[in-house]
């Protein structure tokens, strides 16, 4: 029994957010039914993004609703609000929340109040001071993303099959990725596999007319998976005549011209920005306390230090690695430790409203594994190396395992069957960006989108 009714907060429904949710509906099941507890879920996005399977989306194996786990069917005993906490008086225990309906109630943002923060916003991309990466680059962390630059890199194809100038020709089939982390070297694996087997469709139009250009500011790729299997991969990705130049940053991409610190520049109508990420806007408009890199200040307990009721796990939390050997060492942002947080930070929950002791958050290393394109990856599981087919295997292993519910998993494995029986759809759908453009048009209005100026070149 818990001591009092308590409003729990959940802010972000990523892993985090989504986890500690379904966890505390379990492990508060009859307060919930006996309205001893409430738990509000205010997420920008009604669905939890599985991001490892972004790769594969964008390359066509997965379909895009497959992606993403519906918040509201899921989380059926919380309240789920589609919408933004733009800041935190944790003294007063009070979030102001923006919604889709305020701006048209003209009324400014609402006080939420509650009696336990959860804090699990997630991060953003972050960005350098590079000349026209705002105007020119896209990301890869949505599952809008994803699809938009698939769609983006089929478009370019086209493009380059029905211009005449040589120049706009190089440019399209010239694609730049920034940054060798799992996002970067997974989205380039992909998308390269599905653009050569996208050229035979092409009568003027061969792999090898392609530049891919992987760039990584530091001497390895893929940190995560070892120093031998970044060496191997880096060998397999130029094997596959992907230039990837280390220890170069890219200094500028202004005009469509990507020019980097080795003195390269190449023409571009493609830069993707994979290079880190950086904690969400949010946690500097709190109460609070911040490392210096702007994570909250965690206990291996998943409380924020010096601060009661208030709790945090994942990207925006800089919690304590008990499993160290190296003290004042932290947990690594990634989804692996964001899953496992997710769990001891439920349970602890429950622990605290019902006067228990709280659990300390402690990891064994599990491995991690990478796709590079169809049947090709590498992996790094339970000390045993693997590379190629594999690999590649374990990887689907291991990501279907966690994708959440048995829907998703059911899902996702049927497309894959059928993906493996099948041709690759080459379908670009990039008229879903602008889906009123044609009937403006049609209307005698003025298109909302001018191709002239998109950066992109999406048309």
């Amino acid at each position: 029994m818990v001591k009092e009714r308590a409003r729990i907060l959940v802010v972000g429904g990523g892993y985090v957010g989504m986890y500690t949710a379904l966890r505390l509906q379990r492990k508060l099941k009859r307060e919930l039914e006996r309205s001893e507890a409430e738990i509000t879920v205010v997420t920008p996005d009604p669905y939890m993004t599985y991001q490892p399977f972004l790769p594969e989306a964008a390359a066509g194996s997965i379909s895009p609703r497959h992606v993403v786990v519906p918040l509201r069917r899921v989380l059926d005993r919380c309240r789920v609000v589609v919408g933004e906490v733009t800041s935190i008086d944790h003294a007063k225990r009070t979030a102001a929340l923006t919604t889709l309906a305020t701006e048209e109630e003209g009324t400014g943002a609402q006080q939420l109040s509650y009696d336990e923060l959860v804090l699990a916003p997630g991060s953003i991309s972050r960005t350098l001071p590079v000349p026209g990466l705002a105007e020119h680059a896209i990301g890869f962390k949505t599952v809008e993303e994803a699809i938009g630059l698939r769609n983006h890199v089929i478009e370019q194809m086209d493009i380059a099959s029905s211009t005449r100038d040589p120049a706009v020709r190089d440019a399209a089939l010239t694609f730049v990725f920034v940054g060798g982390g799992y996002a970067g070297v997974e989205a380039l694996g992909e998308l390269e596999d599905m653009a050569r087997y996208t050229a035979r469709y092409y009568h003027n139009i061969r792999p090898q007319d392609m530049k891919w250009i992987l760039v990584e500011a530091s001497d390895r790729i893929l940190p995560e998976v070892g120093e031998e299997m970044g060496r191997y991969t880096v060998t397999e990705l130029r094997r596959r005549n992907i230039d990837v130049r280390l220890n170069t940053r890219l200094e500028s991409c202004a005009d469509r011209v990507a020019v980097l610190s080795d003195g390269a520049r190449f023409p571009t109508r493609t830069v993707v920005w994979t290079a880190g990420v950086k904690p969400h806007p949010l946690l500097a408009a709190t109460d609070l306390p911040l490392n210096e890199r702007g994570r909250l200040k965690c206990t291996a307990q998943l409380t924020i230090e010096g601060i009661t009721h208030a709790w945090a796990a994942g990207d925006a939390a800089a919690v304590p690695d008990v499993t160290a050997e190296e003290p004042g060492k932290e947990t690594a942002p990634n989804a692996q430790h964001a899953l496992r947080q997710a769990k001891v930070l439920g349970d602890n929950i429950a622990h605290s409203l019902r006067g228990e002791p709280l659990e300390t958050y402690s990891h064994k290393y599990v491995g991690s594994v990478a796709s590079l394109g169809l049947h090709k990856g590498v992996a790094h599981v339970y000390g045993r190396k693997l590379k190629g087919y594999p690999a590649w295997f374990m990887h689907r292993v291991y990501h279907l395992s966690r994708v959440p519910t048995f829907n998703r998993k059911a899902r996702v494995l049927a497309e894959w069957t059928l993906s493996g029986l099948f041709k690759r759809e080459i379908v670009s759908l990039g008229s879903l960006e602008h889906p009123r453009a044609e009937f403006e048009l049609a209307a005698g209005g003025k298109p909302p989108h001018d191709p002239s100026n998109d950066p992109k070149g999406s048309s």
